[in-house]
């Protein structure tokens, strides 16, 4: 039997496959959940490099959140990375859930990312 990590590491590196045939050199946002903290960051594949990160443990979240854990700290991430994406001119990317289903906090950072200007 395998355990609940091990299933999500195989559905993360499903996605992932299909990811990379359908990116068209576009940048991968790609989110990270725990049960405090959410985090998300575009990452160009070509390069193996960062380009914008964004995270319920940064500065600005921790003035602006009561808790790391929230669709509300979901929803600042989103605007964040966005922000910060903006601002290094990136706005088509693909989204990468990793493995996680798109529910709750995973929504509501993919849904205000796309709000506040990035499309995928």
């Amino acid at each position: 039997m395998m355990t609940s990590a091990e299933l999500r590491q195989r559905r993360k590196q499903r996605q992932r496959t299909k990811i990379r045939s359908v990116a068209n050199g576009r940048m991968r946002l790609t989110v990270h959940r725990t049960n405090q903290h959410i985090y998300a960051q575009i990452i160009d594949d070509n390069n193996s490099v960062t380009l914008a990160a964004a995270s319920s443990v940064s500065k600005e979240a921790k003035t602006a959140l009561k808790s790391g854990s929230t669709k509300e700290a979901a929803t600042f991430v989103g605007k964040l990375l966005a922000e910060h994406a903006k601002a290094k001119g990136i706005t088509n990317v693909v989204f990468d859930r990793s493995g996680f289903i798109y529910h709750g906090r995973i929504q509501a950072l993919a849904e205000s990312a796309r709000e506040h200007g990035l499309v995928f």
